[in-house]
């Protein structure tokens, strides 16, 4: 299924991934080569034969393996569902015989918003797991500020934050050709993150790898997605450190990222120094839980 609209367009599929012997069954939405959404962002559906889409008499959209064990669900049952749409805007939606959405995936964001979408307060956009961890980033509209955070657990760390000039309590944002518009719920817009260049923005992501926050565009020339904005340019304000933790901690390699605070630890005949910069002093106690999760005896 996809959109008529000059390229890159949307377009949704059934997607399977080999992953352990095992296959990960998907419902996505691509633009381009980048998927935008998929129904196993929050939880991952393995099979080991089959995967089906179906979309029921009584109106669910389902996934299923062989043993039509259902792996995920619309949850429209019974709201008179017709029809599965891909709409210009990269929206998928169950609509009944008025044309009525019955669902939609822009009501469950994964770690994209697209041109035209809104999110509102107290809604979040998320990575995927670090690692395979419990440790994902956020990207969170709240009343008064929008910002990014690091979350384990019951933990959730700070690393970058942007407030309206405008005193004002932000209701949604919307993603635009030119930026990220914050507004009231009198859709007054009270600030804007501006794109910084000409092109019309596609999209805005949370980086699963970085935790970086990034307005993306289509440079025709180059084939692919570019950015036009990012939250933080420059490698030691991203939370990196928790992956090069591991990796030095492991391989005993010093890092070091500025001159500000220093962290030590030691692991018999290993010994890592990672120097960090004030404002991630919070990270030290927070490291010790990954170290211990990852069973490295300190």
């Amino acid at each position: 299924m996809e959109t008529e609209q000059l390229s890159p367009n949307f377009r949704t599929a059934l997607s399977v991934e080999a992953i352990n012997e095992k296959y990960w069954c998907s419902l996505d939405i691509f633009l381009g080569d980048v998927r935008v959404w998929t129904s196993g962002h929050l939880s991952k559906f393995y099979t080991t034969e089959k995967c089906v889409l179906e979309l029921t008499y009584y109106g669910d959209l389902r996934l299923k393996d062989q043993n039509d064990r259902i792996g995920w669900r619309s949850g429209t049952s019974g709201q008179g569902v017709e029809r599965l749409q891909l709409l210009r805007t990269g929206n998928l939606v169950l609509v009944d015989s008025l044309n009525l959405i019955k669902w939609q995936s822009f009501n469950f964001p994964t770690n994209i918003m697209m041109w035209g979408q809104s999110l509102s307060s107290a809604t979040r956009l998320t990575s995927f797991p670090i690692n395979s961890s419990n440790l994902f980033y956020s990207f969170e509209i709240q009343y008064d500020k929008i910002a990014l955070y690091l979350n384990f657990g019951n933990w959730k760390y700070s690393y970058w934050e942007f407030r309206p000039s405008i005193k004002k309590n932000i209701t949604f944002v919307q993603l635009s050709s030119e930026g990220l518009g914050l507004f009231t719920g009198k859709h007054q817009k009270i600030d804007q993150i501006t794109s910084e260049g000409p092109e019309p923005l596609r999209f805005l992501a949370l980086g699963n790898n970085t935790g970086n926050l990034g307005l993306y565009h289509y440079s025709a020339e180059q084939g692919e997605f570019e950015e036009s904005y990012e939250a933080l340019n420059t490698s030691c304000d991203l939370p990196l450190a928790w992956q090069e933790i591991l990796r030095g901690y492991v391989g005993g390699v010093e890092l070091r990222c500025s001159s500000y605070g220093v962290l030590s630890l030691s692991s018999r005949a290993i010994q890592m120094r990672l120097m960090l910069p004030k404002k991630y002093v919070q990270i030290c106690a927070w490291m010790t839980v990954l170290v211990l999760q990852h069973n490295i005896q300190t």
